[in-house]
C-alpha cells in the first residue's frame, strides 16, 4: 500500500459518503465548508498530541504514533471531502500542486 494516493482516498471517501448519504446529506459545495470546518478541528486534535505529549513520544511510542496518525487520517478524510464537493480531481490537485512547487523554489533567495 506505499503508493496509497489521492485516487485511492477519494475511492474511499466516496465509499463513505455514500454509505451515508441519508445521514450525511450528500456532497456539494456548502458540506465542502462544513467538511473543511471539520478539518479544521481534527487539525487541532492532531496539534493537541504535539503540544501534550510531545515529539519524542510521537517518534518512539506506537500506541501515540498510532494515535497522531489516526488524527492526521482524519485530516486527510475531511481534506478529500472537500475535493470531492468542489469536484476537485486528483490529476487537477496535482497538477497545481507541482506549479505551487514551482514557485515556491524560485520564490526566495537561497
Amino acid at each position: 500500500m506505499s503508493n496509497f494516493g489521492f485516487e485511492d482516498m477519494q475511492a474511499i471517501q466516496k465509499e463513505l459518503q455514500e454509505r451515508y448519504l441519508a445521514r450525511w446529506g450528500g456532497l456539494s459545495p456548502q458540506k465542502g465548508r462544513d467538511s473543511l470546518l471539520w478539518m479544521m478541528i481534527e487539525a487541532g486534535e492532531v496539534a493537541d498530541i504535539i503540544k501534550k505529549l510531545g515529539d519524542e513520544k510521537i517518534m518512539d511510542d506506537p500506541e501515540t504514533r498510532h494515535d497522531f496518525i489516526e488524527e492526521m487520517c482524519d485530516v486527510m478524510m475531511y481534506f478529500n471531502d472537500v475535493m470531492l464537493c468542489y469536484s476537485i480531481t486528483p490529476d487537477e490537485l496535482a497538477q497545481v500542486y507541482k506549479a505551487k512547487h514551482q514557485r515556491n523554489m524560485n520564490r526566495w533567495p537561497t
